[in-house]
């Protein structure tokens, strides 16, 4: 990793709502969820929400809404819905909210992946974008993925502190074209 923690710059701790996109998984058995949780906490994350839906479109997109409009979080992160199978709807849905699409996240995320699953890693459609000021980023279902994702790519980018850039620093300005 070529980034870098300026110990001079503030921690500014981000509000993270979790989404488990899932037709089977509840609380007891939310392996992904779980770990995602666990990750951002033990980085000084706080979890804002946590729920499971099911893999459809509208609920999805329903839930991706009323988080966005929500002022108390920063960040959604989901996990699971992101593969090629009829069922998995997660990327479509994120995509009809995002205002732009964070390209980059997903291009690194399976660049990251490659390295450990090789060519299986194309199955993958995780994505990220942002709408209403607020990060959407969809994972895959797996624990490592998550877990990966979060060390590899989002425990940096969601600390103001990282260098050269990181997403906390742009926040007040996701929104600069509404003001007038």
């Amino acid at each position: 990793m070529a980034g870098r923690l300026d110990q001079t710059r503030p921690f500014l701790p981000v509000n993270i709502a979790l989404l488990t996109v899932s037709d089977t998984r509840s609380m007891a058995d939310d392996r992904s969820g779980n770990t995602l949780a666990e990750l951002a906490q033990a980085a000084g994350r706080r979890i804002a929400a946590r729920k499971i839906i099911r893999d459809e479109f509208n609920e999805i997109v329903a839930q991706l809404k009323a988080w966005i409009a929500d002022p108390e979080i920063d960040v959604v992160i989901a996990t699971g819905g992101t593969g090629v199978t009829g069922r998995d709807v997660t990327p479509e849905a994120f995509h009809s909210v995002y205002e732009k699409e964070i390209a980059g996240f997903g291009e690194l995320f399976r660049w990251q992946s490659y390295e450990k699953i090789g060519t299986s890693t194309i199955q993958s459609r995780a994505t990220a974008g942002v709408a209403g000021g607020t990060y959407l980023f969809a994972l895959p279902g797996s624990p490592s993925a998550c877990r990966d994702a979060w060390e590899g790519i989002l425990v940096h980018q969601l600390d103001n502190r990282f260098r050269p850039c990181n997403f906390v620093e742009l926040m007040p300005r996701l929104q600069e074209h509404l003001k007038g």
